[in-house]
């Protein structure tokens, strides 16, 4: 579900914890108290993971200044970097230019003063380096795979402690020292078919995320955005997402893309529904039913976190204004067919209905599926009353200027 370059790039499917707190988390207790007197608590269900893309940085213009001054530095307790590859079984850098070079000017930067030509780390990750210095609860991890880029987790898979290596020596480069703590795996999907397919075997994530654990060791988070897929003999059960619980600090299960307009025809339908609803077109494609299913696996309620889009999809062709329409193909979309960032949604097509505890509107013969801070606020208290460890989104850029979905979030 997350893309490089956004979408199917993107599709079935596209939290400050101190030692303590996750000492209490990793023992699988359902709160998140903390190990020690007078330890700092967070509260239970109070992570807010925000990805980040690297690409945001080129025609978006989304660029970490936009982070501090929507007021979502203050809000995030972590931001997954999004993404680096993987390929010849290895960890690599994504767009290393954007990274590490792109100067910026006094306007474009977090602390208002502009890059040198010969200081020796520029880009996004100086960007962020600047970010956490203003917040220094802030949390930051890379994130490896992405829908164009799992294809190689399947090789990785063939020498976990190898992979695990690469990754820890480049994500701890000396160059970027104290930017990231921790480790994000987005792997689409394993042994299932994502953008490509995957025959790793069941056994495969478990084992990458026992040896990503070994050498990151405790100190640093190892998380993971996982398929959404409740359905019987579907992705979740492709993997041993259970048997890798005691290796990772938490689970982003992609709650979204449930449907989209790649079924060009529709019927239309919510790409992130909360629940079920009467004519949804595929049983168990909703939230609930998947955080029931993970939760029945034995998995910890406070290691699963709320997914939210920040974004909508939609069809064009619909005469039909309530939901299992039928359509003739995917609406216009600023940067491509079928998808939009809320931000442009919420003036260009506002949400006209609700259904599955998700949003929909009809403008034209243009029909959208996407949150709204009211829907959001129902999935607050959906989370609440689950005991899930926090919410995280895809992705920032998609937000208003002033973060009004963050602001939902909190």
């Amino acid at each position: 579900m997350h893309t490089p370059h956004r979408s199917r790039v993107r599709t079935l499917v596209s939290a400050a914890c101190t030692a303590a707190l996750g000492a209490g988390l990793l023992a699988g207790t359902g709160t998140a108290t903390a190990a020690a007197p007078g330890a700092p608590q967070l509260t239970a269900g109070s992570k807010v993971v925000g990805y980040f893309t690297e690409w945001g940085t080129y025609d978006r213009k989304y660029y970490v200044r936009n982070i501090e001054t929507s007021g979502s530095g203050a809000k995030l307790t972590h931001i997954n970097y999004a993404f680096g590859n993987v390929t010849g079984g290895k960890c690599a850098m994504g767009d290393s230019y954007a990274a590490t070079d792109r100067a910026y000017t006094a306007a474009e930067s977090v602390d208002g003063v502009a890059d040198t030509w010969d200081q020796p780390l520029r880009g996004n990750f100086n960007q962020l380096l600047k970010l956490k210095k203003k917040h220094p609860g802030l949390k930051i991890l890379w994130s490896f795979g992405g829908w164009t880029w799992s294809g190689g987790f399947g090789e990785a898979a063939k020498n976990p402690a190898a992979f695990a290596q690469s990754c820890y020596d480049l994500v701890k480069n000396s160059k970027w020292a104290g930017l990231f703590d921790g480790i994000d795996i987005d792997w689409e999907y394993p042994n299932a078919c994502g953008n490509t397919c995957d025959t790793s075997g069941r056994e495969a994530f478990r084992n990458l995320m026992s040896a990503l654990r070994s050498k990151f060791g405790s100190g640093n988070l190892v998380t993971a955005a996982i398929t959404a897929d409740a359905t019987s003999g579907g992705k979740i059960d492709a993997a041993d997402y259970a048997g890798a619980v005691p290796y990772v600090d938490w689970y982003n299960p992609m709650t979204y893309d449930y449907f989209g307009a790649w079924d060009t025809t529709g019927p239309t339908a919510p790409h992130s529904p909360l629940n079920s609803y009467s004519g949804i077109p595929k049983a168990n494609y909703h939230t609930s039913a998947t955080i029931a299913k993970l939760k029945g696996l034995g998995i910890p309620a406070s290691k699963l976190l709320l997914g939210i889009g920040f974004y909508g999809r939609g069809w064009t062709g619909v005469t039909q204004t309530a939901p299992g329409g039928t359509a003739t193909g995917p609406a216009a979309g600023t940067y491509e067919q079928g998808i939009e960032d809320y931000k442009v949604l919420k003036t260009k097509c506002p949400a006209n209905g609700t259904v599955g505890g998700t949003a929909y509107a009809k403008c034209g013969s243009d029909w959208w599926s996407y949150d709204t801070p009211a829907t959001i606020a129902t999935k607050m208290s959906y989370k609440n009353q689950q005991g899930l460890g926090g919410t995280f989104f895809w992705e920032l850029s998609g937000d208003t200027a002033n973060g009004e979905l963050i602001k939902a979030i909190s």
